[in-house]
């Protein structure tokens, strides 16, 4: 694929959403709700004061932590609501290593931070949603190699047209036997006496 112009593995920040949806830990649940219904979020990272990700609050969350528990949204902060620490990886890592790690710690998404500060998030879905185009571009590189190795076979083992070495006929299928050209009939013939 690199002899085309494509890079060879696809990358967190190729796949990643960006920027991530975030909230200050004193942010109250309902504020967390509110934001992610406005912008269609599916988690928050929640932030200290400086910007520093400490956790993330999922729609799970929000109902295992608050609705499910009876608790009024707006008196419920988010830092008591939040999932901590927070998993990270840096942009520059595979989603293959990505989705390894997801897999490994059973989660679904990880914040993205380049120079210790957030850049985006990745979930599972997000690597899901290439798989498809990913497939399709591995079988479509092994059909071109598969038809140019069949093309280098073809190549390699195409009949010869001249003159029988062993008969002097003229052939358009002759073939090399220990240095010799012979024709079908004397191929046949070689072939008997052994």
């Amino acid at each position: 694929m690199a002899e085309i112009g494509l890079r060879q593995k696809l990358l967190v920040k190729d796949v990643m959403s960006s920027p991530a949806g975030t909230v200050l830990e004193s942010a109250t649940a309902n504020k967390v709700a509110a934001l992610m219904d406005k912008d269609a979020y599916g988690c928050i990272i929640v932030t200290t004061k400086d910007g520093k990700p400490i956790g993330i609050i999922t729609e799970r969350d929000l109902v295992v932590r608050v609705l499910a528990k009876n608790k009024k949204p707006d008196t419920v902060k988010a830092k008591k609501v939040m999932t901590a620490p927070v998993m990270t990886i840096e942009p520059d890592v595979t989603i293959s290593e990505a989705a390894r790690r997801m897999s490994r710690l059973d989660i679904r998404r990880l914040a993205v931070m380049y120079k210790e500060k957030l850049v985006g998030i990745v979930s599972s879905k997000d690597i899901l949603g290439v798989m498809p185009e990913l497939l399709e571009t591995i079988q479509e590189k092994a059909l071109i190699e598969g038809e140019n190795r069949a093309e280098e076979a073809k190549e390699e083992t195409a009949p010869l047209a001249g003159y029988c070495d062993h008969c002097g006929v003229w052939s358009d299928d002759l073939n090399e036997i220990d240095g010799q050209f012979y024709c079908e009939d004397c191929r046949v013939e070689l072939e008997g006496e052994k």
